[in-house]
């Protein structure tokens, strides 16, 4: 959306260097006392060190006022503070007119703030799809802090950067090697790039009942069947870490890759954290990604939705990248969401040596605790000795010896506790440590795991030690009659699940736990697979994806 004040001399356009001052454009030029009365004077301002976390000490971009550039508020922030306290006679979008018709019900719960800085793209905004102002100034400085050449903020979450990603490095009819648990997103970028899919079997812990990542052997023999085969190879996606923590080779991988001039894209959704504290693996940026792509939101501190994708090197064309975002990204992005991620940015760039070290200690505090709670475990790297390492953040427990399933052991934490957790599996719980975490709440999930041992030795639980899932050979037929594309935009016909056996599936169909698609759009519907999704349906596995969760119909493709 672009304001109708465009039409009449402004310009979205300042220059290399960004100022609040326009000399060139005086029409959008925020009047000093306006500034002032955005951001506060001078005196009112904290020294740097004195204001914690939420508050950058950056200083905001400015040419020729000593007094702006002393101002501690991160560029976009800055900008958006001091477009939202100017006196506009408003015409343009939202329609709640910077909160003056905001709905009652919905400011009674959040208040009128919100509503008073959700802008549209007014010119001292900038413009997300060609910044010149205070998003290029925020994105430079994100790239700098995450060791990026380049950085795009993203307002449609991980999902809009993963299928950026994909369709800057693969085209119709390209390779790309993934692995077969990866984000729902991944397998939509296939379908939006045309890409043919080759996937990699993550390893897999039946105990525990978790998929891991892949491994840079996998990887180098998906490169030389494909290189055999004569098929070109687009790109390399790896998740790392896992939603469990679960962190792969990059650094390995990423050198095979380069190896044969392919670029590896990283989804790096659960570790916009890492490097920034010695206890966290490496950012897959350090370990030489060529793109990465980061859930700010998810360990960080930016609005849910808001995320990142950052590029290293020059074997990715930037131009293509930036295409792809503006053919994925809203027209109307929020200023709230982006300017969200400027803050989350300036948080850690002031603490980032010590900015985490409440949180680890915390969450190793309470693996320590858990430990020595009877028949309860925690998740560590021995159950993947393949792989390097796992996110200290991410805290996972076995519930497999209590004698209940993790299921109903969340449902007491919850109601009887009031503690929360990130994921649920058929053996495990995974609870995520995060900046805001609070000592006292990891009292109550201590309390609450003392209190499941408990009862697990005096109540007569049903038995679910037994590992809930049957053996995962059926992938080992995986036949491909379309490609995801094809099967996304062929007409599809339900039928019955048995009378769907050799037929080319239509949708996609996955067990959680453990997340591994069992069928793909494209895919020929084996004996083995529907075999599978039946015995784990029958235990109370979810099934999604499918447009039947019951599983007694499943969509074909007419073919």
């Amino acid at each position: 959306m672009g304001s109708p004040l465009h039409h009449i001399g402004f310009s979205l356009s300042f220059g290399s260097g960004w100022s609040f001052k326009l000399y060139e454009r005086p029409k959008a030029y925020i009047r000093q006392n306006e500034y002032y009365m955005a951001v506060g004077r001078m005196r009112d301002v904290k020294k740097p060190g004195d204001i914690k976390g939420s508050v950058s000490t950056d200083n905001v971009t400015s040419h020729d006022s000593e007094k702006v550039q002393n101002y501690k508020l991160p560029p976009l922030v800055g900008a958006l503070k001091a477009s939202a306290a100017k006196n506009a006679a408003s015409f343009h979008f939202p329609g709640h007119n910077r909160g003056h018709a905001a709905p009652s019900s919905f400011t009674q719960l959040i208040g009128l703030r919100p509503y008073l800085h959700d802008l549209p793209e007014l010119p001292e905004l900038d413009n997300l799809f060609s910044p010149e102002g205070p998003i290029l100034e925020a994105q430079k400085r994100a790239a700098e802090l995450f060791g990026a050449s380049e950085t795009w903020f993203l307002v449609g979450g991980s999902t809009c950067g993963i299928q950026a990603a994909v369709m800057a490095t693969c085209s119709p009819g390209d390779n790309i090697i993934l692995p077969r648990n990866c984000h729902i997103s991944a397998i939509s970028a296939v379908i939006l790039s045309g890409a043919v899919p080759k996937y990699i079997m993550p390893d897999y812990d039946s105990d525990w009942d978790i998929a891991g990542g892949i491994t840079p052997s996998q990887a180098k023999k998906a490169i030389k069947e494909l290189d055999i085969e004569g098929d070109k190879v687009g790109a390399v996606f790896v998740v790392s870490p896992t939603y469990h923590g679960i962190c792969s080779n990059v650094a390995e991988i990423s050198h095979l890759c380069h190896s044969h001039n392919i670029p590896l894209i990283v989804d790096e959704a659960h570790g916009a954290h890492f490097g920034f504290h010695r206890l966290l693996p490496n950012s897959a940026l350090f370990q030489g990604a060529d793109l990465a792509i980061q859930s700010t939101h998810k360990v960080l501190c930016s609005l849910t939705q808001s995320s990142m994708l950052h590029m290293s090197g020059d074997l990715v064309d930037r131009d293509r990248i930036c295409r792809c975002l503006q053919t994925l990204q809203s027209s109307s992005p929020s200023y709230l969401l982006l300017a969200s991620l400027d803050a989350a940015r300036a948080q850690v760039s002031e603490n980032k040596q010590i900015i985490f070290d409440n949180a680890i200690e915390l969450a190793m505090g309470a693996k320590s605790a858990i430990l020595k709670i009877p028949n309860i475990s925690v998740l560590d790297i021995t159950s993947f000795p393949q792989f390097p390492a796992i996110d200290p953040l991410r805290v996972t427990i076995g519930t497999k010896q209590l004698g209940l399933s993790a299921f109903e052991g969340d449902d007491i934490l919850s109601k009887d506790f009031g503690v929360v957790s990130e994921l649920v599996g058929t053996q495990s719980m995974t609870l995520a440590f995060n900046l805001g975490t609070q000592r006292e709440h990891v009292s109550s999930l201590i309390s609450g795991l003392k209190h499941l041992s408990t009862i697990s030795t005096t109540k007569n639980c049903t038995n679910h030690s037994k590992n809930n899932c049957e053996s995962l050979t059926h992938f080992d037929d995986i036949s491909m009659g379309l490609s995801p594309r094809e099967a996304f935009f062929a007409h599809k016909t339900k039928v019955g699940i048995k009378d769907s056996i050799g037929q080319i599936c239509g949708e996609l169909v996955c067990p959680y736990p453990p997340g591994i698609p069992v069928l793909i759009p494209g895919e020929v519907i084996s004996e083995g697979a529907l075999n599978y999704l039946l015995q784990v349906r029958s235990k109370g596995v979810v099934i999604s994806g499918a447009s039947d969760h019951l599983l007694s119909s499943i969509l074909v493709c007419n073919v």
